[in-house]
């Protein structure tokens, strides 16, 4: 069955204003089984047979609804930001189907980043490809849980005088994904430790291009398309003045996005298991981190011979699956005080971006808010896990 576009779910009808964030999760969460009801009447009106539909129900089922969610919710929150009022039923469906595109495209990412890394586990369970009777299958279903995307924003969107801009944003958001996924292949194989590789410019390209972009950027552009905000507007407290909202948060989010990966890096290295919820593995695995970048480095006032032994010990330890080369990575690391660095950077980056979010002009009419962005920012700032 095709339902009309203005068709309204009844699981989708649950209006409650200031809602805590458990009921907040638990509302967007409840969009779940009517956007699979969609997709999976949608194949079913295709003739697909029963396995086929099966197939694919397991695939959003045990890919797409499992992680935080932070992504899709975001979407949510940031356009009830930008109304300033309560969202109506409506407007709610939209925003939290817009939502579940994003959580699409991560599972997307994740589904096809777990074969090429040949991961085990992903959010407590084997990865999708590692189940016995889906394989390589597993690169097909990515390829659906993709396409589900454009399914949706069609059937939900075609309407709307935003709808190109959607799709290019989808686009645009997938293929710089995919840049930053290629940098990181080609940099850091898990099998094959080549430290000449690394720097910290490389490791920004990887953080923006890979993450920065899904996660920050893509939800708020999202809510600015589905709240009107123009592409231009004269600014609200200087009428000579233009305002370029979607270069502002894209600078800003852009920032807060290498910061929250910078974060990230920081927290698998430094913060223990009990705390962290997981034991951190990037040195193990070779990754490009921050950490093994700052450390590569790092100056000071380190002895010519001493730096060379520095590099010596980085160079025949990291990214080797040994517990006792790791203990002597994390030593060099101690010795070189990465902690302090990384304090007095998150420090810099934190007072810095305050700073560009209160530059933002407001005022009365539909235009940028500044919460939009310092929600974002109170979420990472001094997080441990």
């Amino acid at each position: 069955m095709v339902r009309p576009l203005n068709f309204i779910p009844s699981c989708l009808l649950l209006l409650a204003p200031q809602l805590p964030s458990a009921m907040a999760r638990q509302r967007f969460e409840d969009v779940f089984p009517c956007i699979r009801s969609e997709l999976i009447d949608h194949i079913t009106a295709q003739g697909m047979p029963k396995e086929a539909i099966q197939w694919y129900t397991n695939n959003l089922n045990y890919n797409v609804p499992g992680g935080k969610l932070n992504r899709g919710i975001s979407v949510v929150d940031s356009f009830q930001v930008l109304k300033g009022t309560t969202l109506t039923e409506d407007e709610y469906q939209k925003a939290a189907i817009l939502g579940w595109c994003v959580e699409l495209l991560q599972a997307f990412f994740l589904v096809s980043d777990d074969v090429m890394d040949s991961s085990i586990t992903r959010r407590g369970q084997p990865c999708w490809y590692k189940n016995p009777e889906v394989g390589l299958i597993a690169i097909n279903d990515a390829f659906m849980l993709e396409s589900a995307i454009y399914h949706l924003i069609k059937s939900r969107f075609r309407q709307e005088s935003y709808y190109v801009d959607l799709l290019e944003l989808f686009h645009e958001t997938t293929y710089q994904t995919e840049m930053g996924q290629l940098i990181d292949l080609i940099t850091a194989p898990e099998d094959h430790v080549d430290l000449s590789k690394f720097n910290l410019t490389k490791h920004r390209l990887i953080v923006v291009y890979k993450t920065a972009f899904y996660s920050f950027y893509l939800p708020v552009a999202l809510s600015m398309y589905m709240a009107g905000i123009p592409d231009s507007y004269p600014s609200p407290v200087s009428p000579n003045e233009t305002v370029k909202p979607f270069d502002v948060a894209l600078s800003i989010l852009l920032q807060i996005g290498e910061y929250f990966q910078i974060q990230d890096d920081f927290l698998d290295y430094h913060v223990p298991p009990e705390l962290l919820g997981k034991v951190g593995t990037d040195i193990l695995d070779n990754k490009c981190s921050w950490v093994i970048n700052t450390a590569l480095a790092v100056r000071g006032t380190l002895s010519a011979t001493r730096k060379t032994e520095i590099r010596a010990i980085l160079d025949e330890n990291y990214g080797r699956k040994d517990g006792e080369k790791e203990a002597r990575v994390k030593a060099v690391l101690k010795e070189l005080d990465i902690a302090e660095i990384y304090n007095e950077y998150e420090e810099g980056v934190y007072a810095k971006l305050k700073g560009e979010i209160e530059k933002i002009p407001e005022g009365p009419g539909l235009g940028l808010r500044r919460d939009v962005f310092t929600k974002f920012l109170g979420k990472i700032y001094k997080r441990q896990k």
